[in-house]
């Protein structure tokens, strides 16, 4: 589904992201951790098309991103808040991204009921502004709009941040859910490994913009990550 061939990314001659290959096929629940500066966030800003390569490319069910535009109808993502438009509620934000995805204001609706759960009676009917919830409301309402119109591929840049205790287990529950039961190819960085290794079956591990790792989820997965970040390891391919 997802392939990266030589890709590179530099800024002013220091590479913060070098990565040979890797493949993230569909349907698979895809972790990426590492520190700050590890490079979590160039990796989906050019799978996003947010910025350019440097070198190499990133292709999304055969389709170069960085080349064309036909990866979008079926790709959606929240990264932070500056993906939502702080002036409209979140009603007329979700309408607002239905719209972009050909989707009615009664799909929409029948979408964003499945979540009453996960908005916990903190989002819908509140009469306010998207700028004006909380940091972890607008988290709330950033991920369902990322669910709108059927996307096959998801990705989500730290979306256990700034969540209450119960929101988290509910969000693992509906990434769960996209990855087993819908076929959804959902991307998932975090620095909370015990969330991450609860819902990806792979994870693979940065450093320094370089892949170290890359791991299918087991009972030791948790603890071998814990290691590694601790400085009890010895970094290895694989």
């Amino acid at each position: 589904m997802i392939t990266t061939n030589n890709l590179s990314k530099k800024y002013n001659g220091v590479t913060v992201l070098n990565i040979e290959e890797l493949q993230i096929p569909k349907g698979q629940s895809f972790g990426l951790v590492g520190n700050n500066g590890a490079g979590k966030t160039t990796y989906f800003s050019l799978l996003l098309d947010l910025i350019k390569p440097t070198t190499g490319s990133i292709a999304s069910n055969g389709i170069v991103v960085s080349e064309s535009e036909d990866w979008k109808p079926f790709t959606s993502a929240f990264i932070d808040e500056s993906f939502l438009i702080g002036y409209l509620t979140p009603e007329e934000y979700f309408y607002f991204i239905g719209e972009l995805r050909g989707q009615n204001k009664a799909d929409v609706d029948a979408t964003i009921a499945k979540f009453e759960d996960f908005f916990h009676g903190e989002i819908l009917n509140q009469k306010k502004y998207l700028r004006d919830l909380s940091k972890g409301n607008q988290k709330k309402a950033g991920i369902v709009a990322a669910l709108i119109g059927n996307p096959e591929v998801i990705i989500l840049d730290e979306p256990f941040a700034n969540l209450d205790p119960t929101t988290q287990i509910r969000l693992k529950g509906i990434i769960k859910d996209l990855a087993q039961k819908q076929g959804v190819t959902v991307l998932v960085s975090s620095h909370d490994l015990l969330h991450v290794t609860d819902v990806c079956e792979r994870i693979v591990v940065l450093e320094k913009g370089k892949l170290v790792k890359d791991l299918a989820t087991n009972q030791a997965t948790l603890k071998e990550l814990e290691a590694h970040f601790a400085g009890t390891h010895e970094v290895s391919l694989f």
